[in-house]
């Protein structure tokens, strides 16, 4: 099986058993999302849209856009507006421009009401174009009588001042009179000639002849993000961050999951794997009270990094695996045949199948479990028995653990002979066909921990 397909089954797992927590967490993701709307107020964009005639190499689009947002233009909008609450630094980051085929720059502009984002979009659109024009006809606010206007204006009034000498010249048909006028016409020729190639050479012409294409659209919905948008990736968020956090705790988890990784951390052979029915709720965490209650709820009070239990055949099938074990341990073992079951505290698919592996041992070999707390191991000391078998169960303990175990094997004298596995099936029929019943089970008497109670 690849890395790929590993990962994807461990996410589906994730989400088998960890849905309810998931859900919850997408809840909370969700309010957090719509409070985030709630605290940031929606805002509306619209655009309006400016034509420049003639031919734009793309640099110089990229220049008309650095002068729709400059500051100069948004600021001669803001003092047109006359919005009070609203510096200009802050209307600035609200005006974005860009460059569009067919030689048009959208201007864009963001407001709290729709009204206010057109009344933006299009006052920054009508101070871009004037600005602009006056740029291309060299002249600034106080030379603004300086340029074409002005100067046609003079060509009028010398046109006029020609009709008037032409008026008051000799009328007569002397030579020097129609030579004159015929000088004062072809003044005025040459001055009207000379104004035509302006107008045409003129770059406000030719260069700046931009037009607004309407009034900015009303905008109807609001900008991204919305407040749906929010709500949506502040639960998808926290559904991702849920999933993360489960692959990184699976990542760092030092418990050993398997059989040879188990035999070596103790030190011993392994004997053999068991198996125990799977029964919800019965390797659980007792105890109520509203801590209890709420990881029941969650479904965070089972493990979810371990296999789903496969489904076994019948319980006579188990029960050969367990008289297995007693086989392996009858030719490991000289008379008198006499262990201590060694029981990790609290692992209780361990103890389940302790307790029914003494009852398929028949007293050959006589067991003995004690179970023993991995956080200050004690074993009892060294009786009539020929070693200790360690039982327990898979991916619930780490190496350190294991190790401490055996460590306090050796105190009490006890020689590790061999390890057992336990794990859950999925429980198939009590008997199937062709398996004849076997004799009733014996009556167990189990000792407890170090301090020899009955369990």
């Amino acid at each position: 099986m690849s890395d790929d397909t590993i990962r994807l089954v461990t996410i589906g797992r994730i989400l088998r058993r960890r849905w309810r927590l998931l859900a919850v967490l997408a809840v909370v993701g969700a309010l957090v999302g719509y409070g985030a709307s709630v605290v940031f107020p929606p805002r509306y964009t619209t655009s309006a849209s400016v034509l420049l005639a003639g031919q734009w190499e793309e640099r110089e689009l990229l220049t008309q856009v650095d002068i729709a947002t400059s500051s100069t233009v948004v600021d001669r909008a803001a003092a047109k507006l006359g919005w009070t609450g609203v510096s200009d630094t802050e209307l600035r980051d609200r005006v974005t421009a860009k460059a569009t085929d067919g030689n048009i720059i959208k201007i864009s502009g963001t407001a709290d009401t729709p009204e206010r984002a057109q009344q933006l979009s299009d006052q920054v659109a009508k101070e871009f174009v004037s600005f602009a024009a006056r740029i291309a006809g060299g002249s600034s606010d106080s030379e603004a009588a300086t340029g074409p206007e002005a100067l046609r204006q003079q060509v009028r009034e010398t046109n006029r001042r020609i009709t008037d000498l032409a008026k008051a010249a000799d009328p007569g048909q002397t030579v020097e009179s129609v030579q004159a006028r015929t000088a004062l016409e072809e003044l005025r020729t040459s001055l009207e000639e000379a104004m035509t190639k302006l107008d045409q050479a003129d770059p406000a012409t030719t260069k700046t002849g931009m037009v607004v294409m309407g009034p900015a659209a009303r905008p109807t919905g609001e900008a991204a993000p919305t407040r749906t948008q929010l709500i949506v990736a502040g639960a998808l968020l926290f559904f991702l961050l849920a999933v993360i956090g489960h692959l990184v705790v699976a990542r760092v988890n030092r418990r050993l999951r398997t059989e040879p990784e188990i035999a070596a951390a103790l030190g011993s052979a392994l004997l053999g794997t068991v198996e125990v029915p799977d029964e919800r709720g019965a390797h659980r965490p007792e105890g109520g009270g509203p801590r209890a209650w709420s990881r029941r709820l969650l479904g965070v009070d089972t493990r979810w990094d371990i296999p789903s239990p496969q489904r076994s055949g019948d319980e006579a099938g188990r029960r050969i695996r367990y008289r297995r074990v007693c086989a392996r341990l009858r030719d490991q073992l000289s008379a008198p045949r006499r262990l201590l079951v060694v029981v990790p505290d609290g692992d209780e698919i361990a103890r389940r199948a302790a307790g029914q592996l003494v009852a398929e041992a028949k007293s050959d070999p006589l067991l003995r479990v004690v179970e023993v707390s991995v956080h200050r191991p004690i074993v009892p000391d060294r009786d009539t028995e020929s070693g200790a078998l360690v039982l327990l169960s898979a991916g619930s303990w780490t190496a350190e653990e294991l190790a401490g175990i055996a460590e306090a094997c050796a105190d009490g004298r006890h020689e590790v002979v061999g390890v057992v596995v336990a794990g859950t099936v999925r429980a198939g029929p009590t008997r199937s066909a062709g398996h004849p019943s076997d004799e009733p089970t014996p009556a167990l008497a189990v000792r407890g921990h170090a301090t020899g109670g009955s369990v």
